[in-house]
């Protein structure tokens, strides 16, 4: 069972923000941003790859109520998901970066020269 998993069978303690039956939001442990959180699917999906478009649209409803929920709707926000080991992902379960509460940077990737990626 992933990490994930277990902190939606709460096996794994976690800051929930917000819940519905197919969703859980609840604060990354690492923040990157003063407000971080990582909204996933309770069913088990390995990545963006393997998730339907169905899914996808009650994500979408999904993290705009967290967005309310923290208050980051109007003042902006960035959503990012990770994609395989080059894109970054880390834990082999769906989920959603929200990173917002302040004027967010591009970070580590603005000083990264694309001549030199190919």
């Amino acid at each position: 069972m992933c990490l994930f998993c277990k902190i939606i069978n709460r096996e794994i303690p976690s800051n929930i923000i917000a819940e519905n039956d197919e969703f859980l939001a609840f604060h990354d442990i690492n923040p990157k941003a003063p407000i971080h959180i990582l909204a996933i699917p309770k069913l088990h999906v390995d990545s963006f790859n393997d998730t339907s478009p169905q899914m996808m649209a009650k994500m979408t409803s999904f993290i705009h109520d967290v967005t309310k929920e923290v208050n980051i709707e109007t003042s902006g926000y960035r959503v990012i998901t990770n994609i395989g080991d080059n894109g970054g992902q880390e834990v082999k379960h769906l989920h959603f970066h929200i990173l917002g509460g302040a004027k967010l940077k591009w970070g580590h990737l603005s000083d990264v020269d694309p001549k030199g990626l190919i």
